[in-house]
């Protein structure tokens, strides 16, 4: 099927370009979505018609997404979720998980807009696109994590698992230290500290 597309797709075309696409990605998307018009003669008499009116609608818009992405980019959301001790989530991280964090602080965006390129399932720092108009993305950092400490930790470059590692290590040695105090206590009451006698002569 041929259609005139009426804003940019990526991979497929610019605004005003007539392609040539399956019919059921035409139907489901392109022509729902208002993102294309086939490709008759009348619509592309209509198109030419509008093609100033549209052309000032699209540099609207993305003059407005462009600002948002400003703000937007390179931000780090917080998404806190159950984990299991090797960092697997019980579930996933959704697009909704991602708008209603942004959301949180203040950035209105929808979850149509969050691009996921694979599922969420795990603990630490995920990048994530958010497509807000079709010429302009930014991209965030959705930080997940099963409390606001551990995120804290994760931001700062370690995991809750090396802060265990470390107070696990540090546990240790202190315990090696108290052993070798009372080891050192108990040569002094045996007397194991005297100089050693010369051997028989």
């Amino acid at each position: 099927m041929q259609v005139i597309l009426l804003e940019r797709v990526a991979k497929l075309g610019q605004m005003g370009e007539v392609v040539k696409v399956k019919e059921g990605f035409a139907r489901n998307y392109l022509l729902p979505q208002r993102k294309a018009l086939r490709a008759t003669e009348a619509n592309i008499k209509g198109f030419e018609a509008q093609k100033a009116t549209l052309a000032a609608q699209n540099e609207e818009g993305r003059t407005s997404a462009q600002a948002i992405a400003d703000k937007l980019d390179g931000q780090t959301f917080v998404v806190i979720r159950s984990a299991s001790d090797a960092g697997a989530l019980y579930g996933s991280v959704s697009p909704r998980d991602a708008a209603e964090a942004a959301a949180a602080e203040g950035f209105d965006i929808e979850r149509r807009m969050i691009v996921l390129t694979a599922p969420i399932k795990d603990l630490g720092l995920h990048e994530v696109r958010v497509h807000l108009h079709p010429e302009v993305d930014a991209t965030i950092t959705l930080n997940v994590a099963r409390s606001v400490e551990e995120a804290a930790l994760q931001a700062s470059g370690r995991t809750i698992q090396d802060a265990q590692a470390e107070a696990d290590a540090e546990a240790e040695f202190e315990i090696a230290g108290l052993f070798d105090d009372l080891g050192a206590a108990g040569r002094d009451e045996d007397g194991d500290d005297r100089p050693a006698r010369d051997s028989d002569a």
